[in-house]
C-alpha cells in the first residue's frame, strides 16, 4: 500500500532535506523514526528538495508499506522526532500516486525583516530598511508565465529542462518592518527562488532597474542575476495535487 506523509520542519539544524553521505538531513531523521516504530526500513520520496537552512511549512513524501499502518503512528513519530520536525498527517493514496511527479504547483515564501528580532531570526532574513517594494513588484511581474529560468538556476545541475511556469510572484508588506515574497510555479529549479529574491533585492536597492529582469531571463546566464539570498528566509508553504490525491490537512 502507498501512503502520503505531510509534515513541516525548521531547516536550521539540518544539512538540507534529502539524504546525503555526510550530515544530518530531514529525510534521514524521518526514515530513522519510521524504522524504529515499524521495525523495517521505510524509504521516503519527497515532493521536492530544500537546501541547508531552508524550511518547509508544508512538505509531502510518499512511501510504501505492505500492511495498514499501526494506530496513532503520527503521534508516535512525533514523540521520536526532534522539535524541528512535525508530522501532520498520514493517509493512503492510489498505488501510482507520486509525491513529486503528481504535484501540480508549489508555493514558496521568502520572509524578511528590517529590525533585529531574536524570535524571528531563524525564519526571516534581516535586511537593511529602504527597499523599494513597488519597483520590486514591477520586476516580479516579468517572471510570470512559462519561461526559461536558466539565469536563476544553480549551474552544473542535471535537470532536463529549465522551463518553469510561474503563476504568482509578488511582495507583500505585512508591517513597517516585515514583508514576504510569494512565488508559485509548476516546478522550481535548484536555488531558483533564492536567486530571484537576490536579484529583486538589487532592484529594491536601485542597483538595477526593474526592466533589467527581462534581459537577465533572456540571457540564460546565471552570472547576470543577483547573488542568492540567504537560506533562512525561505520556506516551502504549499503543494497542490490532483483531486484524487487529497491532502487531508492543509498546514
Amino acid at each position: 500500500m502507498r501512503y502520503f506523509l505531510s509534515f513541516s520542519y525548521l531547516g536550521t539544524p539540518f544539512h538540507g532535506s534529502q539524504s546525503q553521505p555526510n550530515g544530518v538531513t530531514v529525510q534521514s531523521v524521518l526514515e530513522s523514526a519510521f524504522a524504529t516504530i515499524l521495525r523495517q526500513p521505510v524509504p521516503l520520496t519527497f515532493a521536492g528538495r530544500t537546501d541547508a537552512g531552508v524550511h518547509a511549512d508544508m512538505m509531502v513524501a510518499h512511501f510504501d508499506f505492505p500492511n495498514p499502518l499501526p494506530p496513532n503512528l503520527a503521534p508516535r513519530l512525533n514523540n521520536l522526532l526532534p522539535p524541528a520536525i512535525a508530522v501532520r498527517d498520514l493517509y493512503p493514496v492510489p498505488d501510482d500516486a507520486h509525491a513529486r511527479f503528481d504535484a501540480l504547483e508549489r508555493t514558496y515564501h521568502y520572509r524578511i525583516i528590517t529590525r533585529k528580532d531574536p524570535f524571528l531570526y531563524p525564519t526571516h532574513t534581516r535586511v537593511a530598511p529602504g527597499l523599494d517594494f513597488d519597483a520590486m513588484n514591477t520586476a516580479a511581474q516579468l517572471l510570470l508565465g512559462k519561461q526559461d529560468f536558466a539565469s536563476f538556476c544553480r549551474t552544473h545541475t542535471d535537470v532536463k529542462t529549465t522551463i518553469c511556469d510561474v503563476r504568482e510572484a509578488r511582495w507583500i508588506q505585512t508591517s513597517d518592518t516585515e514583508a514576504f515574497f510569494v512565488i508559485s510555479a509548476d516546478r522550481f529549479l535548484r536555488n531558483m527562488v533564492r536567486a530571484v529574491v537576490g536579484t529583486l533585492f538589487d532592484v529594491g536597492r536601485s542597483k538595477i532597474p526593474p526592466s533589467r529582469l527581462a534581459a537577465i531571463l533572456a540571457a540564460h546566464d546565471r552570472t547576470l542575476a543577483g547573488h542568492s539570498a540567504p537560506p533562512e528566509g525561505l520556506s516551502l508553504v504549499a503543494i497542490k495535487y490532483p483531486l484524487d490525491i487529497p491532502i487531508t490537512r492543509k498546514l
